[in-house]
């Protein structure tokens, strides 16, 4: 089962994903989380970011995907590809060619948790802080998720406090319940 966070960065991502991962450990699960891979760009980010910085971001992504499935049951991803392609979409405008391939990619997900934004960012030192930067990409990845009819759970802005139990529940639900095309390989 492969499990992803998306929304604007500094909304809640990690924290739930850290979140999750321990919980399904401690039922047994054999869990790996797919940490933001943006941090480690050697190319610049946020709003001075260029289209071969958001190729290298959403590949790295794609292959530290690619590697945790193979090694793990459970995978929880800080980020997907759509949210990471939204920042290439403000960036550079939308690019068919890879929009294509991340709706493809989309597939590969078992359950996307879209995690709204709740107040202001807060400054870690890496991500950028602008309202208007924060907003833009949350905008946009409500945008793609919409034309690509892609399914996602949404969570209430107002509920912060039960987040954590809401994604629990869908995950075990759904690990219960497989689809029938579980068995297809990203």
């Amino acid at each position: 089962m492969k499990v992803a966070f998306i929304g604007s960065h500094g909304v809640g991502k990690t924290t739930l994903s850290y979140d999750l991962a321990a919980h399904l450990k401690r039922r047994g699960a054999n869990v790996d989380i797919v940490k933001e891979v943006a941090r480690l760009s050697p190319l610049p980010i946020n709003q001075r970011t260029s289209r071969d910085a958001q190729l290298w971001i959403l590949m790295t992504q794609i292959a530290e995907e690619i590697r945790s499935v193979s090694q793990h049951d459970v995978v929880v991803c800080d980020r997907s590809v759509l949210d990471n392609y939204a920042y290439l979409a403000r960036a550079c405008g939308r690019q068919p060619e890879i929009e294509r391939f991340v709706e493809h990619w989309l597939t590969t997900y078992d359950l996307l948790f879209k995690v709204p934004i709740i107040g202001a960012p807060s400054p870690d030192g890496v991500r950028d802080v602008d309202e208007q930067f924060v907003h833009d990409i949350d905008a946009l990845v409500d945008c793609l998720l919409a034309d690509k009819a892609t399914p996602h759970v949404r969570l209430d802005p107002s509920g912060r406090d039960r987040w954590n139990e809401r994604v629990c529940e869908a995950v075990l639900r759904h690990a219960a319940y497989p689809r029938a095309d579980a068995s297809r390989t990203p």
